[in-house]
């Protein structure tokens, strides 16, 4: 029976195309907000850090009302590394919206999150997006959207239904038109459409209770809370259920409290009935997956499958000889402590003691999933070190190495783009495909996932920063065999000392430097990048010999280029097997696992390693 009061839609779209902002203008649209109340742009983009990098990396669930209709909005990251967020929370909805930049049209990570939307099997309406920008192209982006939902897989029923419903938007000016060029100034026509064309719920509230977890928050005072749609029957506050795991095992459980989504909040009630959405207390330890169904007719409902992780990390307390002077956690303990909570909270990641205890591996969907995760812990006051990440290596069922394969895509002026398929032939990356525009080129590639870390800073490079560069995981695929590491080498601290401008005005003639005069430098410390292949033992305290003499001329002043400074990502990814990223909460180090230059030639020695 359809829940004709009820809509769940998910907002899908790549990175950067709208999707938060939309969600704002839907929300004063719908009067969430007083009228004096002050409300920060991108309001679901609660997080610090989705606010400071511009993504959504948590999937929100809020309600709005409109013409008395509850319509549950899920927005969705579109940054492939959060995908495990995506594939499981468009399972509670039944029509998406996608955006798309007028301007830019379908992007890498549009395919992404169209695939799964197809797949789910949801009825799709097109939105376009940033009309009003500069360089927009509304009717190119709307056949590029069409062409991909074929090439996708998707049905004639489908692809009538998505031509048919087309809103064009400024989601920043707060307007949706049906056609770009009508003069309307609200957002009505696009809530208008959902209500009337997305279809409702189709859910039997008389059957047995069957609901399925797709998001577990989690609560220091009430622990998790299973997040999902109910797909049969009411659930009761106090009532007693039976739950379900993916493994098929079997407990019984209470509904401590129950809630459903209001606006940007959570009200608590007494019931919520089939095709609505709901947040259950009281299920010790439930995770994503869970059914809640009736003890008396369970029913069985599909389990969910997250897709396996692709990179692996390993997180050490720190070694460093300017330990503790930052952070106040410091300690293997707390850090193992600190991992194990997130393993609780953070079902798409692997998280794992090493067999000798030296340290804690945690895999995830990609550096930037990782990054999310050191991020965090370091402005929580921890001090840590982390290797290189390792890309996890699988075999087939024929026994053959796989690996992750991903599609990555530059766009660039023409004449640039010799040097990046150059760039990607050397890190065994394939070009699938190649479009010249007037000004810009398209470049499509498949490479593997090793392939791409510090590729990036290279592409910048040669195309002298005017590049675009995406990514995203498409398939485990045979394994490449070796790729080259870093080209060059690096410029490694001798002592533990200040640095001196006198010193890095010599250092920089022979190469990129990563500290500044008064920069605290330890032994066995990254200060710069050599313009040649291997490491360079360097002394960057070194000062000036002064004579007891005046000179006939004032000495002229060391001209110092600014260092190159790193993200945590962009340090992951430079540093090579036997080096580490030292993070604390003020800054970002790299440095040789080895300190100490002599004890760094045995362990080369011993291992047949010889220096170039």
């Amino acid at each position: 029976m359809l829940q004709e009061h009820i809509r769940n839609i998910a907002i899908i779209a790549h990175v950067d195309h709208g999707k938060t902002t939309l969600v704002d203008q839907l929300l004063k649209a719908t009067d969430a907000f007083r009228a004096n109340q002050q409300v920060e742009e991108r309001v679901l983009d609660s997080n610090d850090q989705e606010r400071e990098r511009g993504i959504t990396i948590l999937a929100k669930n809020i309600s709005i009302d409109y013409k008395g209709v509850k319509i549950n909005v899920i927005d969705t990251p579109g940054h492939a590394d959060f995908g495990g967020e995506v594939e499981r929370v468009l399972k509670m909805a039944d029509g998406a919206v996608l955006l798309v930049d007028a301007a830019e049209g379908p992007m890498p990570q549009t395919r992404f999150v169209l695939t799964h939307a197809i797949q789910a099997g949801l009825q799709i309406m097109i939105c376009i997006n940033k009309i009003d920008r500069d360089g927009a192209n509304p009717e190119k982006a709307l056949n590029d959207c069409l062409d991909l939902m074929m090439d996708l897989g998707a049905d004639d029923e489908h692809l009538e239904f998505s031509m048919e419903h087309v809103v064009y938007a400024s989601a920043v000016n707060g307007y949706a038109r049906l056609d770009p060029n009508d003069g309307n100034d609200n957002m009505y026509p696009l809530l208008d459409m959902i209500v009337n064309d997305l279809p409702a719920p189709d859910a039997d509230l008389e059957g047995p209770l069957a609901m399925q977890v797709v998001t577990v928050d989690h609560s220091d005072y009430v622990g998790r809370i299973g997040i999902g749609r109910i797909y049969s029957g009411t659930i009761h506050d106090g009532d007693r259920i039976l739950v379900v795991k993916n493994d098929g095992s079997r407990a019984m459980s209470q509904v401590k409290q129950l809630f459903t989504f209001d606006y940007l909040g959570r009200k608590e009630c007494q019931e919520v009935g089939a095709g609505d959405i709901a947040a259950v207390v009281g299920v010790d330890s439930t995770d994503i997956g869970d059914v809640y169904t009736d003890p008396e007719n369970p029913v069985e409902l599909e389990p969910i499958e997250i897709d396996p992780p692709t990179l692996a990390i390993v997180f050490e307390p720190s070694t460093s000889p300017l330990v503790g002077r930052d952070g106040d956690i410091v300690g293997g303990r707390q850090l193992k402590e600190r991992l194990e909570q997130e393993r609780e909270n953070n079902v798409t990641m692997r998280i794992e003691e090493l067999p000798d205890k030296t340290g804690v591996e945690v895999a995830g969907r990609g550096i930037l999933h990782l990054s999310v995760l050191m991020e965090e812990m370091r402005r929580e006051g921890f001090e840590f070190q982390v290797g290189r990440p390792r890309v996890l290596v699988k075999k087939d069922e024929n026994g053959n190495k796989v690996e992750p394969i991903e599609q990555a895509v530059v766009e660039c002026p023409g004449e640039y783009a010799g040097k990046v398929i150059e760039l990607f032939g050397n890190v065994g990356g394939t070009m699938s495909q190649m479009d010249t525009g007037a000004t810009q080129t398209h470049l499509e590639f498949k490479i593997p996932t090793r392939g791409i870390m510090g590729l990036k800073n290279r592409i910048l490079n040669v195309t002298h920063g005017e590049a675009v560069f995406y990514h995203t995981f498409l398939e485990y695929g045979p394994y490449a065999g070796e790729i080259g590491g870093r080209q060059n080498g690096a410029m490694i601290s001798m002592s533990t000392e200040k640095a001196v401008a006198y010193a890095l005005g010599t250092l920089q003639e022979r190469g990129t430097l990563f500290v500044g005069p008064g920069t605290e430098c330890y032994e066995g410390m990254l200060v710069g990048e050599r313009s040649k292949p291997g490491d360079m033992v360097v002394n960057v305290a070194r000062t000036k010999s002064l004579g007891n003499q005046r000179s006939s001329t004032a000495d002229i002043a060391v001209q110092l280029t600014p260092p190159r400074t790193f993200t945590l990502e962009e340090a992951m990814e430079y540093i090579m097997d036997d080096e580490l990223v030292e993070v604390t909460p003020k800054n970002i180090r790299m440095r040789k696992r080895i300190l100490n230059e002599t004890e760094r030639r045995k362990w080369r020695v011993r291992h047949g390693m010889v220096d170039k």
